[in-house]
């Protein structure tokens, strides 16, 4: 740790200043006196994010910045020079966009049962009874009748799991909404092992 902490020089990471474009600059900040490098939020944030604070993954480095081998890389040159680090994060900032932020996901998909529902501040026992752990997303145009009337809501299939996809926008299917799903396709096909597994999500 640095100490005392005498000027900061903010730095504004995005695509196109990155890691390596900071360490070009650290030099020239330790002449001018700076002590602490600023630095904006640099968790992965969502693709083409400008800013940083629409976080999806905190758990790894930003790779549209330079990754974990560009970070390291300006953390060696700003112990060159003695300058300290300070980093922007903000726990409550994170971005919502579909399969990107895999803990929202999880929410989406298996409500308060999901590994992560404790990250997020939801109410899942509102004053409503009828909406007893359930997301509002607000992202229809207009009323739900319509829009599936329609057909602009369309189910598709990746690899073993199912989501919903209403123009930009990607949810998960609950587990439990599959039984439906599956008991129709296991009629229509014969298969005892699609019927049992239509239970066994339907359970």
């Amino acid at each position: 740790m640095r100490i005392p902490l005498v000027a900061t020089y903010r730095v504004q990471f995005q695509p196109g200043f990155g890691f390596d474009d900071a360490v070009n600059a650290v030099d020239y900040l330790a002449q001018l006196g700076v002590s602490h490098l600023y630095c904006s939020p640099l968790l992965q944030a969502t693709r083409g994010s400008t800013h940083g604070y629409d976080v999806v993954d905190p758990t790894r480095i930003s790779a549209d910045l330079g990754g974990e081998a560009g970070f390291t890389r300006l953390c060696q040159a700003l112990d060159r020079v003695e300058m300290g680090l300070v980093l922007d994060i903000v726990p409550n900032h994170m971005a919502i966009r579909g399969r990107e932020n895999a803990w929202w996901w999880d929410v989406l998909e298996n409500g308060p049962a999901g590994l992560y529902a404790g990250h997020f501040d939801v109410d899942w026992d509102p004053p409503e009874s009828r909406m007893r752990n359930l997301i509002l997303v607000p992202i229809l145009g207009d009323r739900y009748g319509r829009v599936l009337q329609s057909c602009e809501i369309r189910l598709s299939r990746m690899g073993g799991a199912f989501a919903l996809r209403y123009h930009e926008h990607e949810l998960p299917v609950a587990p439990r909404s599959l039984q439906g799903l599956l008991s129709v396709a296991a009629d229509r096909v014969h298969c005892a092992k699609l019927a049992f597994l239509a239970g066994a999500f339907g359970r």
